[in-house]
C-alpha cells in the first residue's frame, strides 16, 4: 500500500461541504491529491457552516467544486465524464436517525436514488476504488457487543439505518456485476471541530453556553462509541488505496460475511471504547466550565442503547486503530466552537 498517490490522481468526494467530507478533502489536498468536490448545499442545517468549510477548500489550487444533487443522474454523469475520477469517496447522504421519521422521502432521494446514480457513474466511467460511508446504525436491534462486521445486520430500527444497509447491498451488487472494487465503512458517532449542528454534542454545547436546558434521552444511560474526526480521516485515507479483492473461497456458511466472491469489503470505524451519555455530558461541562441544566427523557423511536465497534479487521488491514479519548476530542471541539461562534 502506497502512502501518498501522485499529484495527478483525482479523487471525487461527494458531500464535500459536509463535516466528514470537508475534513477528508482538506487532508487529501494537503497530500497533493486533485480533489473534485460535489455537494448540493441543502439546508438540513445552517448552509453558512457548509459555505465556510468550502471557503477553506477553495484556497487550494488542486480543488474543484460542483454544486450538484446526486439524485439528478444527468448532472452526476456530466461531472464524471468531465473529471474522470480515479477514486470516489461517497459521503453524501441525508443524515440523522430521528429526522428519518419526520421526512422519509429525503432519505430515499439522497441515500437510495443518489447512491445508485453514483454506482451507475462508476460503472460507466470506471474507477479504481469506490469507498462509501455506511453507518453503525445498520446493527439496529443487535444485542451482542462489540458490534462485529461478522454479525447479521438484518434488523434496522430506523429508515436511515435501512438505507445504509441498502447501500451496502447495492454496492455489493455492482461490485459483482461490474467489477467495481467497493469498500463500505460503518461509521460510529463521529464528532469534532466543524461538526454537524444536529449532533447532540454540538447542540449540548450551544444550549449549555446559552443557559438552555438540554434533553437527556434514556436518562443518560445510553452509550456511544464516539469517534474523533481526525481518526476517521486518517483511516479513510489509508483505505482509499487498499482495493478489496474477491475471495474465491468464500461461501455463505464459512464467510466471512464482511467480504465476498466480489471485490467488496466492509469495515467498522469506531473508537472501540463506548462512553455513557452521562459521562460524555460531564466531560463537556468540564471543557465548557459550566454546568448543564438537564431534562431527563425516555428513549426516542429509532434510537439504540449502545454502539460499540469491533475494529480488529481495520487494525489488521491498515495497522491503525482510532484512539482519541473523549476528553481530548471534546476539548478541541469546544476550542473550535468558541472561536467560530465568538463565545
Amino acid at each position: 500500500m502506497t502512502d501518498t498517490l501522485p499529484i495527478q490522481s483525482k479523487i471525487l468526494i461527494t458531500g464535500v461541504a459536509g463535516f466528514i467530507g470537508f475534513h477528508l478533502a482538506k487532508f487529501m489536498l494537503e497530500r497533493r491529491y486533485f480533489v473534485v468536490g460535489l455537494d448540493n448545499l441543502n439546508n438540513y442545517y445552517d448552509p453558512k457552516l457548509k459555505e465556510d468549510r468550502l471557503d477553506i477548500l477553495r484556497a487550494y489550487g488542486n480543488f474543484v467544486f460542483y454544486r450538484a444533487d446526486l439524485k439528478k443522474k444527468p448532472v452526476v454523469d456530466e461531472i464524471f465524464a468531465a473529471c474522470r475520477p480515479e477514486y470516489v469517496v461517497n459521503l453524501a447522504a441525508q443524515a440523522g436517525v430521528r429526522y428519518s421519521i419526520e421526512n422519509p422521502y429525503a432519505y430515499v432521494d439522497s441515500n437510495l436514488v443518489g447512491f445508485v446514480n453514483v454506482l451507475e457513474a462508476c460503472r460507466n466511467y470506471p474507477v479504481k476504488h469506490l469507498l462509501f460511508a455506511s453507518s453503525s446504525s445498520v446493527y439496529g436491534g443487535n444485542k451482542t457487543v462489540p458490534f462485529s462486521t461478522e454479525h447479521n445486520t438484518d434488523h434496522p430500527v430506523s429508515l436511515y439505518a435501512a438505507t445504509k444497509k441498502a447501500n451496502e447491498l447495492m454496492a455489493h451488487t455492482y461490485a459483482h456485476l461490474y467489477g467495481i472494487p467497493s469498500t463500505g465503512v460503518r461509521l460510529f458517532t463521529v464528532y469534532g471541530p466543524w461538526g454537524r449542528p444536529d449532533m447532540a454534542y454540538f447542540s449540548f454545547t450551544r444550549d449549555i453556553l446559552a443557559g438552555v436546558p438540554i434533553k437527556v434521552f434514556n436518562h443518560g444511560r445510553m452509550s456511544r462509541d464516539f469517534t474523533y474526526i481526525d481518526d476517521v480521516v486518517k483511516a479513510l485515507y489509508r483505505l482509499i488505496d487498499l482495493t478489496p479483492k474477491p475471495n474465491p473461497d468464500w461461501n455463505e456458511k464459512a464467510g466471512p460475511i464482511s467480504e465476498s466472491f466480489a471485490p467488496y469489503k466492509i469495515y467498522n470505524l469506531g473508537n472501540n471504547s463506548p462512553v455513557k451519555l452521562s459521562r460524555f455530558i460531564a466531560v463537556l461541562e468540564n471543557c465548557l466550565g459550566k454546568k448543564a441544566q438537564k431534562v431527563y427523557l425516555d428513549m426516542q423511536p429509532g434510537d439504540v442503547i449502545m454502539t460499540y465497534a469491533d475494529v480488529a479487521d481495520l487494525e489488521k488491514a491498515i495497522g491503525f486503530k482510532p484512539e482519541t479519548q473523549i476528553e481530548e476530542g471534546l476539548a478541541k471541539f469546544v476550542e473550535w466552537y468558541r472561536k467560530y461562534y465568538k463565545v
